[in-house]
C-alpha cells in the first residue's frame, strides 16, 4: 500500500521473571512469525555482558533462523568486526549462505556492543577498532570471493565453502563514520536511528549519498534506517506496553541494564523529577499507536529521508504484544503474508 518494504531488527530482549534462554528461543519463534507476514528482512544484534539484550552470538543464531525460515532474509546488524578475525567472520557467513542461499545479510559495526572491560576480554588488542576499515576491505573480498590486492599478506587465502552466490554486507552506524565508510566501498549502509531518536540521521544519510563510490554489486546508494516502534490494537494499549521501555531507558541512563518489567510494574514506578523528563522525551518522539497511525508516522519518515525500506524493533515484556505489533505493522503497510510454515 505504502510502497515501503519492512524489515525486523530483533535483539533478543530478556524479561523479569523468565530466563534468558527463553529470549534466544523467542527470536526463533518472532522470525518465523515475521517470515509468514511477509517482512524482507530478519536481523539480529550482538551484545555482550547484558541482562537487557542478550543475543551476544549472531552468527550462532542465524544458523537455526536460516534452517527455520523460508522466504526471509535473515542477517546481523550487525557483528561487531573488532572483536573477531576476519576470515573468521567470512567462514561464518560462508556456511550461513549456504544453508540459507541467497538469504544472507552480513551486516558489521565497529562499536563495542557492550562496555570496555568485556570488550577487552573478547579481543585484548587495544587498537582493534583503528583496523575496521581493512577488516572491511579483507571481509568484502572474503565473503563475495574476489582476490585480495596483489600485495596482501593473505592474497592467497579463501574463505569456504564457495558457491554460486554471496551473503551481502552491509555497514551498520549511527555516526557520520559508518556512513563515509559504507559510501566509500559502495555498500549498503543502515543508520541506528533508535539509538539516538534519529539525531544525526539527516547528516548520516546525506553524507553517505553524497560520497558513495559506485560499486559492481551496488552502483547506487542503498540506505535504510532502524527505528524503534510499537503498534497495538487501541493507543491506549500501545501506551500502556511502551512503559515497559520507558523504565527501561531510564535505568539505561544510568548505566543499568536489567531485563524488562512489565507495563505494570513500570507504571508503578516512583520516578523521580529528572527521571520523568526522560521518561516525557521517550513518550514524544516515540512511534507508538495504533498499526495505521504508526504505519502514517513511519511512511512520513521514510518519506522525508527519500527511503524505500524501514527496519523496525520492537520490545514488549512479553512476546505476545510484540507479535501483535508487527501483525497490525505488516496490515497497515499492505505486506504479502506468506504461507505459514509447520
Amino acid at each position: 500500500m505504502t510502497g515501503i518494504a519492512l524489515s525486523v531488527l530483533d535483539q533478543s530482549t530478556a524479561a523479569q521473571g523468565h530466563g534468558q534462554d527463553e529470549a534466544i528461543r523467542e527470536t526463533l519463534a518472532l522470525a518465523r512469525h515475521c517470515d509468514a507476514l511477509g517482512y524482507r528482512r530478519f536481523w539480529v544484534s550482538e551484545h555482550h555482558g547484558s541482562d537487557s539484550i542478550v543475543g551476544s552470538a549472531p552468527e550462532v543464531l542465524l544458523a537455526a533462523l536460516a534452517a527455520t525460515t523460508s522466504g526471509i532474509r535473515v542477517g546481523s546488524a550487525g557483528v561487531m568486526l573488532p572483536h573477531y578475525s576476519a576470515l573468521k567472520v567470512a567462514e561464518q557467513f560462508r556456511v550461513l549462505e549456504a544453508i540459507a542461499p541467497g538469504r544472507i545479510d552480513l551486516g558489521v559495526g565497529r562499536a563495542p556492543g557492550t562496555d570496555r572491560l568485556t570488550a577487552f576480554a573478547l579481543n585484548p588488542h587495544a587498537n582493534a577498532a583503528d583496523e575496521f576499515p581493512q577488516q572491511v576491505l579483507d571481509l568484502q573480498a572474503w565473503v563475495t570471493g574476489a582476490p585480495l590486492p596483489g600485495d596482501h599478506p593473505f592474497r592467497a587465502v579463501r574463505a569456504h565453502p564457495t558457491g554460486p552466490t554471496h551473503p551481502a554486507l552491509w555497514i551498520l552506524g549511527s555516526s557520520d563514520y559508518g556512513a563515509q565508510l559504507a559510501a566509500h566501498f559502495g555498500l549498503p549502509y543502515a543508520f541506528a536511528y533508535f539509538f539516538s531518536d534519529g539525531r544525526g540521521v539527516d547528516e548520516a544519510l546525506a553524507l553517505y549519498r553524497a560520497r558513495y563510490r559506485p560499486s559492481a554489486a551496488h552502483p547506487t546508494p542503498q540506505a535504510t534506517i532502524c527505528v524503534w516502534a510499537l503498534a497495538a490494537d487501541t493507543e491506549e494499549e500501545a501506551r500502556r506496553q511502551l512503559a515497559t521501555r520507558e523504565h527501561w531507558r531510564v535505568g539505561f541512563e544510568q548505566g543499568i541494564r536489567n531485563a524488562l518489567v512489565p507495563p505494570e510494574v513500570a507504571a508503578a514506578h516512583p520516578y523521580t523529577d529528572a527521571e520523568r523528563r526522560i521518561v516525557d522525551a521517550l513518550r514524544r518522539k516515540a512511534f507508538v499507536g495504533t498499526g495505521a497511525q504508526v504505519a502514517h508516522r513511519l511512511t512520513d519518515l521514510a518519506r522525508r529521508l527519500d527511503l524505500d525500506e524501514l527496519v523496525v524493533v520492537t520490545w514488549t515484556h512479553d512476546p505476545a504484544p510484540r507479535r501483535r505489533s508487527y501483525e497490525l505493522l505488516a496490515e497497515a503497510f499492505g505486506l504479502d503474508r506468506r504461507a505459514e510454515r509447520v
